[in-house]
């Protein structure tokens, strides 16, 4: 464990091939792109950022306690999620010194080495905020003070930060009750810089949610729409869907469900499913079909309105109850889980599958499914795009297994760029710079092999890592 500090550097050529000939080229078509705007078409950074425009506050409420990727790997090592200040349930005491928080990092930042996390806080740190020192217990203090410092000058305000990260366009996501004030004022504020929303139903649209019938409820309240009927439940949700492009400049739906199984049912049959779902007797059964019948419904809408549909399933989420119970959802305790596409997303296929007018962007967290089932997919029905490798797979190997995987079968322009899916503000170019490094390198090997020309290779380049995402998320 490091206990002297170091300087902090970031090479050049890092995430290049190691062979001089293709890094030469690799280096090339990176010049060539590094440049270029952030697309950045899903995430969870909070839109009252840019809204409210504050300063952030200090380092360890900016990079540690709200980040699942850093403060999992810790507590996997015996470090309590108190000690880092994540907020417990019932209000019970943690530390809220963010010193002594900064320092328990410092002491156990050598556990990050080699994770994306630590590539991602090395970019942030070196980049944006100009710290010229590793991180460690000896230089926990005067890292803390540096970037302290820097968090409070107008130069790191978060619009400043857009501007200077080159992020033409970057997405948040809000569910359906949400009444976007942050995306409203951010559009009558003046400001130039592009922030808007993605419509997340799940709240409303999956049974197993908590407060699901509660939101329900509160869904036909804002709309004004009979959500104890089938019908009035559907209007209510196209009437949120408008709601959203009116007031966020929405462009995508996303859809967090467990699995990626889909029904066709038909109204009937739909409208007797939706009431066994408000009443108290309902089976897991039932669940699973409603939430298959939603995908397709969701699906169909998007026809209507012109919205780009995400899936993302797969993650078993909230899988220690100690953690659920304690400190509740999204901290650190979700996993991938095997996940089947080619069976689950036929009866939404069947119906919509073939038409090129509509986009359903599928991501996944089981890598065995690329090569088998989604880039194949994408590579035959018009409907279909692969999403770029996603949140445990956002590493320099998973991007990578990430295109090897998929471009004999679903080539590159049945993908959709990369999309960074964070809340951590500071890690978006980090992340971005990432994913242009790994692919101008598998790029590279193919311009070696002779398997792609090198103009070629530049075109593909800046697809990748721009014009693609632009594109297929109708930006």
């Amino acid at each position: 464990m490091t206990t002297t500090s170091a300087p902090l550097n970031l090479h050049p050529d890092r995430l290049l091939p190691s062979d001089p000939a293709t890094r030469a080229i690799a280096r090339d078509l990176y010049d060539s792109v590094c440049a270029l705007p952030i697309i950045s078409p899903h995430g969870h950074t909070d839109p009252s950022w840019f809204a409210e425009n504050a300063p952030f506050p200090d380092p360890a409420s900016l990079f540690i306690i709200p980040d699942h990727y850093i403060f999992r790997m810790l507590y996997s090592q015996g470090v309590a999620l108190e000690d880092l200040g994540v907020p417990r349930i019932d209000g019970g005491p943690v530390e809220t010194d963010p010193r002594r928080i900064w320092r328990i990092f410092a002491e156990n930042q050598h556990l990050l080495r080699g994770t994306p996390s630590r590539m991602w806080l090395d970019h942030a740190f070196h980049d944006i905020l100009g710290v010229t020192e590793r991180l460690c217990a000896e230089s926990a203090d005067r890292v803390y003070d540096h970037i302290a410092e820097r968090l409070q000058s107008p130069e790191y305000r978060p619009r400043a930060l857009f501007e200077r990260f080159n992020i033409e366009v970057l997405a948040t996501t809000e569910g359906a009750l949400d009444d976007l004030r942050h995306h409203r004022a951010v559009a009558a504020s003046g400001w130039s810089g592009r922030v808007i929303t993605a419509f997340r139903p799940d709240g409303v649209t999956d049974p197993d949610a908590p407060g699901f019938h509660a939101d329900v409820a509160r869904l036909g309240q804002l709309t004004g729409r009979d959500t104890a009927t089938w019908s009035g439940y559907l209007d209510a949700l196209r009437d949120r869907r408008r709601y959203f492009i009116e007031h966020g400049g929405c462009t995508s739906t996303d859809h967090g469900h467990p699995t990626a199984h889909t029904e066709d049912l038909s109204p009937e049959e739909a409208a007797s499913l939706f009431a066994r779902i408000l009443s108290a007797d309902s089976s897991a059964r039932d669940r699973e079909v409603f939430r298959g019948q939603m995908l397709t419904e969701m699906a169909g809408m998007s026809l209507e309105d012109g919205l780009v549909m995400q899936i993302h399933p797969g993650a078993l989420r909230g899988q220690n109850p100690y953690i659920q119970k304690t400190f509740g959802e999204a901290k650190g305790d979700d996993f991938p889980s095997r996940t089947d596409f080619v069976h689950e997303l036929k009866p939404l296929l069947d119906r919509f599958g073939n038409n090129k007018d509509l986009t359903i962007i599928l991501f996944t967290l089981d890598e065995t499914t690329y090569a088998r089932e989604i880039a194949p997919l994408a590579g035959h029905y018009p409907a279909l795009r692969i999403g770029p490798a996603w949140w445990f797979h956002d590493s320099p190997e998973g991007i990578m297994r990430f295109r090897e995987q998929t471009t004999e079968t679903g080539g590159f322009y049945n993908t959709v760029g990369f999309n960074d899916d964070t809340r951590a503000f500071f890690s978006v170019p980090a992340r971005h710079d990432v994913c242009r490094r790994v692919d101008c390198s598998y790029l590279a090997r193919l311009v070696v092999e002779h398997r792609l020309d090198r103009d070629e290779a530049h075109i593909v380049a800046a697809d990748l890592g721009y014009h693609l995402a632009k594109r297929a998320y109708r930006l």
